[in-house]
């Protein structure tokens, strides 16, 4: 079965999941977009209010700066790549999702990393990274370089929403840090 098939299927299997408690008050599950045959995927948190009326990750004003700087450090645009949260719900108030959410949307983050076979993961953010690395350190410990995982590179960088807060510095080193996966992945 092709991998967009399989994707689709568990798409489907997570709009009805009801694993956690932030099942009653999301609008959708938001699943992920993009390219299921992509060799560069990014892993966000959770979707926030413009996610979850939309159904689609990164639509709001951290995915309009991360559309921004796919085109303009890695030359492309999301549907070259794709896309994808921690946890597929939106936690109340865009509050931290809570580790029993985490642990049980994990089972389709896995899922969605072994059918989609990326060359490389972008984490963006905290929780991605310290979910996929394994590790309690913070992005700003472990940001500017890759980390070698099952069949794949790991390149951790800050959450868009963090560049629109910080500005320059942050931003400069999310750009470092594309260019970083960009490389990684083979695009010139």
């Amino acid at each position: 079965m092709a991998p967009g098939t399989e994707l689709a299927d568990l798409a489907l299997e997570a709009a009805g999941c009801t694993r956690c408690a932030l099942a009653g008050g999301r609008t959708q599950v938001v699943f992920g977009v993009g390219d299921p045959e992509a060799d560069l995927m990014f892993v966000g948190e959770a979707p926030g209010r413009d996610e979850d009326l939309q159904g689609q990750p990164f639509v709001g004003r951290s995915g309009k700066l991360l559309d921004r700087l796919l085109i303009e450090e890695l030359g492309v645009d999301r549907s070259r790549c794709y896309i994808a949260n921690v946890v597929k719900c939106r936690p109340p108030d865009n509050r931290d999702p809570k580790a029993d959410e985490i642990a049980a949307c994990r089972p389709y983050l896995a899922e969605q990393l072994r059918l989609i076979h990326p060359k490389v993961v972008v984490t963006l953010g905290n929780f991605a990274t310290k979910l996929l690395l394994g590790t309690e350190l913070g992005i700003t410990k472990v940001r500017g370089k890759a980390y070698p995982q099952d069949g794949w590179q790991l390149v951790p960088t800050y959450h868009p929403a963090a560049a629109l807060r910080s500005g320059g510095v942050v931003l400069a080193e999310m750009r470092a840090d594309l260019i970083r996966a960009k490389q990684l992945v083979g695009w010139s």
